[in-house]
């Protein structure tokens, strides 16, 4: 009786030499996988981008989507949302849940640009994160999507995805993006987030990811453990 070997597990890369390796290698899998990945929050300018982010906490994109057209219909600029009443914009984000609380986020946010910016998003993590409600997730999704500077943005799913290729063992957002600025190419990073997301949304889930079905699985030290 002739005895089967059983498929080799990945081990955890180590040095940062091998875990710049082996995430080139899962990144240039990714390219193939989804050569379309986009920001999934609709937006034609670097304000409703950076609205649309604020908002998506707590929520999905799509449920972002259905709210913002009529949203920015009304108030179209920091100055008319930073004018808006707060009752009005309780209504139009109704949809979303922590209406409230958004509405006031958007009414602070609007105000902030005005007050400091004049009316202008600014292009810089270092100012952006001055706004209120925007920390350094958000800033990196404006300045990736709406200027063109590459941001690595620590969403669930890029922190979920991070942890189980062993990129990073933290899960504090900003440690995470630190650790995986380290290995990631720089001019990539935004894309490369994007790839991520879309990949944990349609395989690797929180809750039983789809992990036979996964591509990734003789590049993935996780692959078997969860």
């Amino acid at each position: 009786m002739v005895e089967t070997k059983k498929a080799r597990k990945p081990t955890r890369p180590r040095s940062l030499k091998a875990r710049r390796e082996q995430a080139q290698k899962i990144i240039n899998r990714l390219a193939e996988l989804y050569p379309n990945s986009h920001c999934a929050l609709e937006h034609r300018n670097a304000f409703e981008l950076l609205v649309a982010t604020v908002l998506s906490a707590q929520t999905t994109d799509a449920r972002v989507n259905s709210v913002t057209p009529n949203l920015f219909a009304t108030f179209p600029n920091p100055e008319t949302m930073a004018k808006a009443p707060l009752e009005v914009l309780e209504d139009i984000l109704h949809p979303l849940g922590f209406y409230r609380a958004k509405a006031r986020s958007l009414n602070g946010l609007a105000n902030g640009l005005m007050e400091r910016f004049g009316g202008e998003v600014p292009g810089t993590l270092e100012e952006l994160i001055t706004l209120p409600g925007v920390g350094r997730k958000t800033a990196n999704v404006v300045l990736g999507n709406a200027f063109g500077v590459p941001g690595i943005t620590v969403d669930t799913h890029v922190g979920r995805l991070s942890r189980r290729w062993a990129w990073t063992r933290e899960t504090d957002p900003v440690k995470a993006e630190m650790d995986l600025a380290k290995i990631l190419p720089h001019s990539e990073w935004t894309i490369i987030c994007h790839r991520v997301i879309d990949h944990g949304r349609r395989v690797c889930h929180s809750r039983k990811p789809a992990c036979e079905a996964c591509p990734m699985t003789d590049l993935c030290p996780s692959f078997g453990l969860v």
